[in-house]
């Protein structure tokens, strides 16, 4: 792959664990479990193909809404996952951040999520946000409220002064926006950010989604024409 080719920031709604599962006779949480593992694949291969950022939909803020034994089985697998797998992001250099509204996590999770954020905080690799009691619609709200607070003259800001104060912060732009398991819209994943990503559709169900396609697909962009908004005349990057 062509470096020069690929994607700044890529965003990632996995979609298709219960599918998964149901297909194969399994419980719903057997699918979240290989959602995972499938997870620690693609963002080994994001790291290795040389993305900057890589920003996975992990738990909606409307997931919340879930039956009590899906989101308490959820919240395991994320406590699960920061316990065994932030030594793996800290030997490969990422940077891991949690993007949401943590004011809805137990005080458990939010201090494992604080210890993983400080202990990759130095390194110098790709950047992954994990989105967990994410909502685009909620995080719009939420810093608006925050910049209120902090004395911004709500009258006068631009563009950069909102986006910076997102979640995402100073990596606010989504070049290429993947959804496995059939699809296509974007469920409040990343609105302002998603502003003129590409966009990537699989029938592929998370669980099976191969580091294979996650090439094709940056591929697949790499064959596109972007032109954010004007004539291809005026493209100059």
């Amino acid at each position: 792959m062509r470096k020069s080719g690929l994607p700044g920031h890529v965003g990632i709604i996995m979609d298709g664990n219960g599918r998964w599962a149901n297909i194969r006779g399994l419980p719903r949480v057997e699918g979240h479990r290989q959602g995972v593992h499938r997870s620690k694949d693609i963002i080994d291969a994001a790291n290795k193909a040389g993305l900057e950022a890589l920003t996975l939909y992990a738990f909606s803020i409307e997931n919340w809404r879930r039956p009590d034994l899906e989101v308490y089985t959820l919240m395991q697998l994320l406590d699960m996952y920061l316990r065994t797998e932030i030594d793996f992001l800290f030997e490969n250099g990422i940077t891991f951040r949690v993007i949401g509204n943590r004011q809805r996590l137990s005080v458990g999770l939010n201090f494992l999520i604080e210890k993983a954020e400080e202990l990759t905080s130095q390194n110098r690799g790709m950047y992954l946000n994990l989105a967990i009691s994410y909502g685009g619609r909620d995080e719009i709200l939420r810093t608006i409220r925050k910049m209120a607070l902090e004395g911004y003259d709500m009258t006068k800001i631009e563009e950069h002064d909102f986006a910076v104060n997102l979640d995402t912060g100073q990596r606010d732009t989504v070049d290429l926006i993947i959804r496995t398991g059939g699809e296509q819209r974007l469920s409040n994943f990343l609105i302002w950010q998603a502003a003129y990503a590409e966009f990537y559709y699989t029938d592929t169900l998370w669980p099976d989604f191969t580091r294979e396609e996650f090439y094709m697909a940056i591929h697949n962009y790499n064959q596109r024409e972007r032109r954010f908004g004007t004539s291809a005349e005026k493209v100059s990057f």
